[in-house]
C-alpha cells in the first residue's frame, strides 16, 4: 500500500497514462473503475495524516514558545537573584540595578527573537503543508475530471445528447 499523497498521485496518474485509447478517440481511455475508486480512496484517507502533521507542528511551536518562556523566567530569575546579592554591598547596589536591569532585557530581548524564530517556522512550516494539500485537492479534482469524462465514454453508458457530458468541478464548488 502506498505511504504518502504524491505517492498515490503518482499511481493513478500512471493509471490513467498507461491506460488504453477507447475505440476510435486518442483523447479517451478505458480505466479500471475499482483501482482507479480504491487510489481516490487511498488519498482522501491520507489528508487526515497531513491535518496531524500540521497539528504536530502546532504542537511543536507551542512547545518550543513555551520552552522559551521557561528560559527567558529562569534567566529573569537568575538577575533578580544577582541583585539581591549585590544589594547588600551599598557600592554595588547601583550597579547590581543596573546588571540586572540589563539582564532582563537580554532576556526579554531573547524571549522575543526566540518567540519570532518560532513564529516564523512554524508559519513556513503551515505554509507548505497548506500549499501541499491545495496542490493534491487540485489534482484530485483533475482526476475527477477526467475520470467521470473516461467514464462518461464508457460504451453502454446513458446519454443525454450526442455529446457526453463533462463534469464541472468548479459548480461542485459552489
Amino acid at each position: 500500500m502506498a505511504t504518502g499523497i504524491d505517492e498515490l498521485f503518482n499511481m493513478l496518474y500512471e493509471m490513467i497514462d498507461e491506460a488504453k485509447n477507447a475505440p476510435l478517440s486518442s483523447d479517451k481511455c478505458v480505466l479500471e473503475r475499482d483501482k482507479a475508486l480504491d487510489l481516490l480512496d487511498d488519498i482522501r484517507a491520507q489528508f487526515p495524516v497531513e491535518l496531524a502533521e500540521a497539528k504536530k507542528l502546532l504542537a511543536a511551536r507551542n512547545e518550543y514558545i513555551t520552552s522559551a518562556r521557561r528560559e527567558a523566567e529562569l534567566i529573569r530569575k537568575q538577575a533578580e537573584e544577582q541583585a539581591k546579592q549585590m544589594v547588600a554591598d551599598n557600592e554595588l547596589t547601583a550597579q547590581a540595578r543596573q546588571r540586572s536591569n540589563e539582564m532582563m532585557r537580554q532576556a526579554e530581548e531573547r524571549s522575543r527573537a526566540l518567540k519570532k524564530a518560532a513564529h516564523e517556522y512554524c508559519d513556513d512550516a503551515l505554509r507548505r503543508t497548506e500549499e501541499a494539500v491545495a496542490e493534491a485537492y487540485d489534482e484530485i479534482k483533475k482526476s475527477r475530471v477526467r475520470f467521470r469524462a473516461a467514464a462518461g465514454s464508457a460504451p453502454g453508458a446513458p446519454s443525454s445528447s450526442s455529446r457526453p457530458q463533462i463534469y464541472d468541478a468548479a459548480a461542485d464548488e459552489d
